[in-house]
């Protein structure tokens, strides 16, 4: 009776440990961004061609060390040019340089667990994909612009300690507008300059973010492995 009673509490004092060690950790992280920005579109088709700066602020809720939801709130500069399509645009040479505002939410998948080494397996440095959703503005010069955008990317987030956080993230944002390159309302443009009418992603414009991030946990998770039942 005592063994059993022995090898029941070690069972149980295991199972706590299991239990502590899944949900160990915290709930949220909150924090800064900064990198850089490019466009790809009529006036821009290679990758990191006119980099301009982008800034953003992140929340995200992590479900568990392998999957987690997050938003983000970023500025960030694009501008293109004709000069090197070497007349394959028609009409005047053009160039643009606007700001935009991105907002929107992203689901994050691990492909190792995240967080503090120990009994739950997981990596301290861990790699990820992310998709997501989200709405671009893009005021004047032109005209105020409104569409919705699509992320695709790939980061790898680093655990510095308990509680701070380092993540580098590339994403190519896709959007649902072909009027982030617009120069001015009237005359030659870069509003659909061949005038070709089509419908889909590869008419539209996209832009890209290479992002730094530093993100502190909040919000502890509860332990209810000592709850009595």
């Amino acid at each position: 009776m005592k063994k059993r009673l022995t090898l029941l509490s070690l069972v149980i004092l295991m199972s706590c440990v299991l239990a502590a060690a899944q949900e160990d950790g915290y709930l949220m992280e909150m924090g800064l961004g900064g990198g850089g920005s490019f466009y790809m579109g009529d006036a821009n088709s290679r990758l990191y061609n006119n980099t301009n700066g982008v800034f953003s602020v992140v929340a995200r809720y992590n479900v568990n060390p392998r999957f987690s939801l997050k938003a983000n709130l970023a500025t960030a500069g694009i501008s293109g040019s004709t000069e090197n399509s070497y007349g394959v645009l028609p009409g005047d040479e053009l160039k643009f340089s606007r700001t935009l505002y991105d907002l929107g939410v992203q689901v994050e998948w691990g492909f190792c667990g995240y967080g503090m080494e120990g009994w739950g397996g997981n990596h301290r440095l861990a790699p990820y994909g992310l998709f997501g959703i989200g709405t671009t503005f893009a005021p004047k010069p032109a005209q105020n612009d409104f569409a919705a955008n699509f992320p695709v990317g790939l980061g790898l987030r680093y655990k510095v300690s308990e509680r701070v956080n380092i993540c580098l993230e590339w994403s190519m944002r896709f959007s649902t507008s072909d009027r982030l390159d617009v120069t001015r309302t009237g005359g030659t443009s870069l509003k659909d300059p061949f005038m070709v009418k089509g419908k889909g992603i590869k008419n539209k414009d996209s832009y890209s973010f290479t992002m730094l991030y530093v993100t502190f946990d909040v919000f502890k998770r509860p332990c209810h492995c000592n709850d009595e039942e």
